[in-house]
């Protein structure tokens, strides 16, 4: 009888060991053994704590490097060990899942083994959702992410446009440069029309409207053009023009030149609505992911058509993991939609991949940890201490290294005004103290001519200024009006 009394109360005792970590072996053994465990502490190590980890194999968050584990979150938990004095084992996560709320109510994944506390922590590119908040505790953010679009370049570049010559420089560049060759154009006129230099016998001056136009086109195309200037107003407004039109002919065919060689284009797909108004793109994302859940909750008009059309053909267009949604994109016209940090990655690595500009749903990457578990706070503490001691940054650059720095030319982006502010100012100044030169030199005239015929400076300025800018039709009335000798 005391025989099957102690078989049974060891049995039982055996059975409550194995439901404290049962699914810890099974994770690790699923995996190919592969797992991580801290390296024995020295002194007084063996009082230490010992946390049961679950990840999941993502680069460069966790990778296998034979039986063992490496990447950031790695590094991280090796840290965070340090800092708060305990040991831990870490195992891969048995369904190869994030996790999802399923229909029954229960969670799958790393969520789902911290909720039935068969880990202590979940260490991997968690994102921070209210639904996942519910169910467990996350730590303080350890990466800031969103949501971005992962493409193909050479299925993202637009195709050249008739009017691809314009590109170097912005709108609002060339909008700058017709403004400025109107106004030098002016400017030229008035100092011709002003310095009694630039005025023959017969009482005219070369300088047109019209041709004062046409001598600012010539500098365009660097040729020289007539008429030739003669008086030091209209000298220095020429100068000043032509050393504007060098600059931004060389800032011109420079752009032109590296926009040609290393066919810089700009993307086609810059939005997510720009992603749906296309067709010869299919687009999805990871399955039960969080960002999946984002675009099913959204009230965005255009966040909801993602998600219906995603949702449509969810069964061609969902992916199991991110290296498939990569070899995907890779492979075939596909984008895929997911963590911008994560395309990052995927951008340093792959150089014929590109990711959007456009980034929705700001959020960040946390440890995931049971609901009142005593390492929360603390965590979260070193984990701001981290990032305030500039560790986070360091693991951050060492991990996102781009193997495409040597191969890529710079990112090209068209000219802003802002770039060329310094010769624009130049233009301007030069064309105020030219204007300023060509009203001196008529006032020296002016002044010459009322000392000879008795009358105020000021009035003979008056004529002057009414003589110089009339019509020529209004010039031969008068010269008709004269009584002839």
């Amino acid at each position: 009888m005391m025989n099957k009394v102690f078989c049974v109360c060891l049995s039982v005792f055996i059975t409550l060991l194995l439901l404290q970590k049962p699914n810890w072996t099974d994770a690790a053994g699923n995996a190919d053994s592969m797992s991580k465990d801290s390296e024995p502490a020295g002194g007084g190590g063996k009082d230490l704590s010992t946390l049961y980890v679950t990840t999941i194999l993502e680069a460069p968050y966790v990778m296998a490097r034979g039986t063992e584990l490496e990447g950031y979150c790695i590094d991280l938990l090796e840290k965070l060990s340090k800092m708060l004095n305990f040991k831990y084992k870490v195992g891969i996560v048995k369904d190869g899942k994030y996790g999802g709320l399923g229909p029954s109510g229960n969670w799958s994944g790393m969520i789902g083994e911290v909720v039935r506390k068969e880990v202590d922590l979940a260490v991997a590119p968690l994102t921070i959702t209210s639904a996942r908040e519910d169910a467990v505790d996350f730590t303080q953010p350890f990466l800031h992410t969103g949501i971005g679009i992962l493409l193909e370049k050479d299925s993202a570049l637009e195709e050249a446009s008739l009017f691809h010559f314009l590109t170097p420089f912005s709108k609002e560049t060339w909008a700058g440069v017709l403004v400025a060759y109107l106004c030098s154009s002016l400017c030229l006129f008035l100092a011709a029309r002003m310095s009694p230099c630039e005025w023959d016998g017969s009482g005219e001056t070369n300088f047109t409207f019209l041709n004062s136009l046409w001598f600012g086109a010539g500098a365009f195309t660097l040729q020289g053009a007539v008429p030739q200037p003669r008086s030091v107003s209209v000298r220095i407004i020429s100068a000043i023009w032509w050393l504007f039109s060098i600059v931004l002919l060389t800032a011109y065919i420079a752009s032109f030149s590296f926009i040609l060689e290393s066919g810089s284009e700009q993307i086609s797909i810059q939005t997510f609505e720009d992603l749906v108004k296309q067709r010869h793109l299919e687009f999805g994302t990871m399955e039960g992911s969080s960002t999946l859940l984002y675009f099913k909750n959204s009230k965005n008009p255009i966040q909801q058509m993602v998600y219906e059309s995603m949702n449509k053909k969810k069964d061609t267009v969902l992916v199991k993991s991110y290296q498939q949604a990569i070899q995907r994109v890779l492979d075939s016209n596909y984008a895929f939609i997911g963590e911008s940090i994560s395309q990052d990655l995927a951008v340093a690595r792959h150089c014929n991949l590109v990711r959007s500009p456009e980034v929705l749903g700001a959020r960040g990457f946390g440890i995931a940890t049971p609901k009142g578990s005593s390492w929360t706070n603390q965590l979260s503490v070193a984990i701001l201490k981290l990032g305030e001691s500039g560790d986070l940054d360091y693991l951050r650059n060492k991990w996102w290294e781009s193997n495409c720095s040597q191969e890529e030319h710079d990112k090209w982006s068209p000219l802003e005004p802002q770039a060329l502010g310094g010769i624009f100012l130049i233009l301007a100044l030069g064309l105020a103290v030219g204007v300023i030169i060509a009203v001196v030199e008529l006032s020296k005239k002016c002044r010459h001519t009322a000392e000879q015929e008795k009358k105020s400076c000021c009035s003979v300025f008056t004529e002057e200024l009414s003589h110089r800018f009339r019509t020529r039709d209004e010039k031969r009335q008068e010269h008709a009006a004269k009584p002839k000798p």
